[in-house]
């Protein structure tokens, strides 16, 4: 097999994270792609590898596999591990992952993604408050029904991947996640996280969309970013 997974930079794009850290977690081989957001629209010029304008893209010979959750749906197909081996923990990681695909407004708007800054937020709307709350449900019926440490169980599946956006989001904007740091500590200290995080910092470049996004969330009271 000769994968190649199309992303975008790593500061910004969480979509792009998604199927990254899992097929890094899971060991599975991948040619790396960065595709970075160049300008507030980058559609055009993302038609040329996806259908979508969008990434993730994978690549699997002359097949094209887009969106975050369809490159998994596709894995899935193709490797162990992606989703666990127990029933239970099966049926809560996939209804979490189509929540999480699919949910959330208020979290990616209010608290867009930047790994390499941290933000004093503004005060939180009601819709944002329900969606943190969510997560806190989530983490905690994962962690106490199946053992921990990872959402599902003891081992690193697509739950895990999909939400370690938001582990970067808790961290940037300081949400209380109550006991369920647990699992943002666990995930923010995996190897695949950490490189993740290494090369998001070591980014030169800015997307003015993106950084009038950070603006409109807080303020940013640190950013560990390398400047160009």
């Amino acid at each position: 097999m000769a994968y190649t997974l199309i992303t975008a930079n790593r500061n910004y794009s969480s979509w792009s994270l998604r199927p990254w850290v899992l097929m890094k977690a899971l060991g599975i081989d991948f040619t790396d792609r960065i595709e970075p957001f160049t300008a507030p629209a980058n559609y055009d010029a993302f038609r040329s590898f996806s259908p979508t304008g969008q990434v993730p893209a994978l690549i699997d010979g002359e097949r094209t596999v887009w969106d975050s959750l369809g490159i998994t749906l596709y894995l899935a197909d193709r490797h162990p591990g992606i989703w666990p081996a127990d029933e239970a923990a099966r049926a809560f990681a996939q209804c979490a992952v189509a929540e999480m695909h699919g949910g959330f407004s208020a979290l990616r708007n209010d608290c867009t993604m930047n790994v390499g800054v941290r933000v004093r937020p503004k005060a939180m709307r009601p819709a944002l408050v329900r969606d943190v709350a969510r997560l806190r449900e989530i983490f905690s019926e994962g962690l106490s029904q199946f053992g921990g440490p990872w959402l599902a169980g003891e081992s690193f599946t697509a739950v895990d991947a999909f939400f370690a956006p938001v582990a970067f989001r808790i961290r940037t904007y300081g949400l209380d996640v109550g006991t369920c740091q647990s699992w943002v500590d666990t995930v923010l200290d995996h190897p695949a996280m950490k490189q993740w995080e290494a090369e998001a910092l070591a980014e030169t470049w800015r997307e003015e969309g993106h950084e009038a996004e950070l603006a409109e969330c807080g303020d940013v009271i640190a950013d560990y970013r390398t400047q160009g």
